[in-house]
Parts: structure tokens; sequence; C-alpha cells
């Protein structure tokens, strides 16, 4: 059905978005990005635009900043993706990862919207083990 394969599709679309936010492809990561995308971080600055967002993106990850991300959940419901996963943030030897929790509005084949929700607390233990795990390699979290 035409719901079915909606859903499929929107789903399809955020796992192939957040493949390529791990493998850097600067060029799928703007070809997913509706021109009208509103990106929002949850207590942090929301931002509008395809260009912005991928440029955003493209200055938060480079050579030396890393991002792996392991999916608990991934449901689609329609054109909406609802994502439970960790995010692992790897700048050089610190290794931070965090719970998040991301909702995915696909329309005409690209994210117009992308909404991520995180707690602060689970942010900061994430630093702190980060910074312990620079020494100790046991210490840092796995995909």
């Amino acid at each position: 059905s035409d719901v079915s394969n909606i859903q499929a599709q929107s789903e399809e679309i955020v796992e192939r978005f957040l493949n390529a936010l791990m493998q850097q492809d600067h060029v799928t990561i703007s070809e997913l990005l509706h021109p009208d995308i509103v990106y929002t971080n949850v207590s942090l600055p929301t931002f509008k635009g395809g260009k912005r967002v991928a440029g955003l993106i493209k200055l938060a990850l480079c050579s030396a900043r890393k991002l792996k991300v392991k999916n608990h959940q991934l449901v689609a419901k329609e054109n909406i993706v609802l994502t439970e996963r960790t995010d692992i943030l790897e700048i050089g030897p610190l290794h931070v990862g965090f719970w998040v929790c991301g909702t995915f509005e696909v329309e005409d084949g690209k994210i117009i919207l992308w909404r991520d929700y995180f707690d602060w607390l689970n942010v900061s233990k994430g630093l702190i083990r980060g910074f312990l795990g620079i020494g100790i390699k046991a210490l840092r979290p796995k995909v």
C-alpha cells in the first residue's frame, strides 16, 4: 500500500542520512536535506534551511571529529521516523557517548524536520567518561 511504501522510504532515507553522517559523505547529506529543513537539538538553537544545516554539519564533522551512531530503535509511521540511539562523538582521543532520541519528518524524499532530544546529565556523564577514556581505553564507548 501507499502508506507502507511511504514508511519504508522514510525509514530508508533516515538510515542513509545517519550512515552519511558517520561516513562524512557531505554530498549525500546535502542531497537528503530538504531546502526548508528545520533542525533542532532541543534546548539549543534551531537552524533552518538545507544549505545552512549542511554547512553546520560540515563544520561539526571533519577528519579530526567523527560521529558514530548506534541505533537501538528506528520506527516509522507514514513519513515520520523516530530513532532511539547512542551517538558517539570522537574528537581525537576523546570519545563521548550519549543517548539521543530523534524525530525525522520526510517530505518529497528529503528530511524536512530533524529534532533531537538528549539529556544534559547523560551528556555530562559521557564527557567525564570520555576524558577518563583518553587514558583508559577500556572506558571509551563502543558502537
